[in-house]
């Protein structure tokens, strides 16, 4: 087990590592011009733009760019704004042109929001989809199984921006059915509150999948040995699903959660921008819309840092699941 977590660890280094090369030169090497976005002025004079290249060191050689920048995720850089000197501390993913924070700094602000959201939705649709799952299993070939899954999949099929404005148009600002987003500076229980339409909104559109695998997998393990050893042993039904037949199925359900709580706590976009909740997603949004180029490559870097982390924690507690696999 320990010889695979460091492999794999390694391993994740090495896509980490990849991936900081590929964004640098995406961003910096590209036609966007970070002085532009942060010049103050409507236009900028060519003498400012050179003078702002300087300060933020983007007038040096795109290899000594990159150095300071992987440095600074390990010991910190300084930035020069207007003759001032400000410190970002490590693990230092560049400074906002906008607000002159260091990135991290603006996403770590950002990322309970995006957290909270997170945890609702995944509570959402693991209710649902491994229940409605497991019930249409059950129910194999019946008119309830064709009623569900066939609902989810008409469900699924729709796009997820217009399911979105619908909702956050008719059930929270015209008839105000459940409450709106508030910032989570206004208090924790109002914010919650706020939650609670992306929430729903999200966990329903992820259920539609999870209730699909998990009724693939269901129907596999109910066909089992050992589930047909456990019934004729007379336990009841509900033991049988649950003890038995549930934790034999729900081995690929885990390994889909964790691909999307990443891509969650990475920043749903299109919520959080609907709903107007200041997480991650809506933060690259913005930072899209005005080239900041370090916020961007900041929630890229942090977004890859999250997938290979879970990913991993999915491996490893993969073979405490199920029993089946083992891990050398």
């Amino acid at each position: 087990m320990l010889t695979y977590v460091l492999r794999r660890v390694v391993l994740g280094l090495t896509v980490l590592l990849a991936t900081l090369v590929a964004a640098f030169l995406l961003f910096f090497a590209g036609p966007a011009d970070p002085a532009q976005a942060m010049c103050p002025e409507q236009r900028c004079s060519a003498e400012r733009l050179v003078e702002i290249r300087a300060n933020l060191g983007l007038d040096r050689p795109l290899a000594v760019q990159f150095s300071e920048y992987f440095g600074g995720l390990f010991v910190g850089r300084d930035f020069a704004f207007a003759g001032d000197v400000v410190h970002c501390s490590a693990p230092c993913l560049g400074m906002s042109f906008l607000t002159k924070r260091p990135v991290s700094e603006e996403i770590f602000s950002r990322f309970p929001a995006t957290v909270l959201l997170a945890l609702g939705t995944v509570i959402v649709f693991l209710a649902v989809g491994v229940s409605v799952g497991v019930i249409t299993a059950r129910a194999r070939g019946t008119v309830l199984d064709r009623l569900l899954i066939g609902g989810s999949q008409v469900f699924g099929a729709i796009p997820y921006y217009v399911i979105a404005l619908v909702f956050a148009l008719y059930l929270t600002r015209i008839h105000g059915i459940l409450p709106q987003s508030v910032p989570l500076s206004q208090g924790l229980l109002g914010f919650l509150a706020g939650l609670i339409a992306p929430c729903l909104l999200l966990g329903l559109v992820y259920s539609a999948g999870y209730a699909r695998y998990t009724r693939s997998s269901m129907i596999e393990a109910l066909s089992t040995d050992f589930v047909r050893t456990a019934r004729s042993k007379g336990l009841p039904e509900v033991s049988v699903l649950r003890s038995h037949a549930l934790r034999a199925a729900i081995g690929p359900v885990v390994t889909i959660l964790g691909l999307d709580v990443a891509a969650l706590l990475s920043g749903t976009l299109v919520t959080e921008k609907i709903f107007e909740i200041d997480g991650i997603g809506k933060l690259s949004i913005d930072a899209l819309g005005r080239d900041y180029l370090p916020v961007i490559m900041g929630t890229v870097l942090v977004t890859a840092f999250l997938v290979v982390t879970l990913n991993l924690v999915v491996d490893v507690a993969y073979s405490f699941i199920d029993p089946r696999v083992r891990l050398s």
